[in-house]
């Protein structure tokens, strides 16, 4: 049966389809919809067969679903705190009958570690707000201002919920990020005993600054990271490399939805 027939798509609703295993992704104009940078951290994180993933703030479920359906792992939970967003990641879930492998909370992320068990999880992802609060803020009220800027957690309620889920000395930590931050990435990370493992910069194109980092963390490791040689997105304009085409399963072109990067 066609899963567009079974699921009841609200107002303004949108199917999108992921490219993989046949799975759909409900998202609303209005509301912050995943981007490349959601792809690249599911390929950059490393799940192992039998692990416990938790993405923190995970908007409309891409992260969960994305890693249900290109790893190993046993389970895979998503926490958001805005409701409406969480009701359609559940719907999603449901949509694409993973009931038994991805679940949806409501909930903050302050409060995650009290929220779930101490030290449950393997594996945290996260893809949090990019900007300050104050960085070209426009409506704070606004779901896509949440999605873009710390208003409701910053570095540190990340860094500090994480260090409590993750089980000490080897619990891992995915996040995307912005170059531009990365002392304070690093900092915060250090300050909650999360130390950075390995980092790879993304770069629009071979010549220009990177836009992006991946980084992984070791809760408890001891100091060394690995530099792992640049992710370039374009060879030319409109054209991707391999590299990328390969992390969306495509062989020749990225669907338009799939092309947002925050800025």
């Amino acid at each position: 049966m066609n899963r567009q027939v079974e699921t009841q798509l609200k107002s303004g609703e949108r199917l999108d389809d992921l490219q993989i295993h046949g799975y759909e992704i409900i998202q609303h104009p209005k509301r912050f919809g995943f981007g490349m940078d959601a792809v690249l951290l599911s390929a950059f994180a490393r799940i192992k067969a039998g692990e416990n993933v938790l993405d923190l703030g995970t908007g409309t479920g891409i992260l969960p679903i994305l890693l249900a359906a290109k790893t190993k792992g046993t389970h895979f939970t998503g926490l958001e705190i805005q409701a409406e967003s969480a009701d359609m990641a559940a719907r999603s879930v449901i949509h694409n009958h993973l009931q038994e492998k991805v679940s949806i909370v409501t909930g903050d992320i302050k409060e995650a570690a009290s929220i779930f068990s101490p030290a449950f999880f393997d594996v945290i992802v996260t893809n949090p707000p990019y900007m300050t609060q104050s960085h070209g803020l426009t409506n704070p009220e606004d779901a896509l201002a949440i999605a873009r800027h710390e208003l409701l957690c910053n570095l540190d309620d990340i860094m500090r919920e994480s260090a409590k889920l993750l089980h000490p000395g080897k619990g891992r930590f995915y996040m995307v990020h912005r170059p531009f931050r990365l002392t304070e990435i690093f900092s915060s990370m250090s300050r909650y005993g999360i130390e950075p493992k390995r980092m790879r910069m993304v770069y629009p194109y071979v010549d220009k600054e990177p836009n992006m980092v991946l980084i992984e963390g070791l809760r408890g490791g001891k100091p060394r990271i690995t530099v792992e040689a640049p992710l370039i997105v374009y060879e030319k304009p409109g054209v991707y490399t391999a590299e990328v085409l390969e992390m969306y399963g495509l062989d020749k072109s990225i669907p338009e939805e799939y092309k947002e990067v925050r800025f």
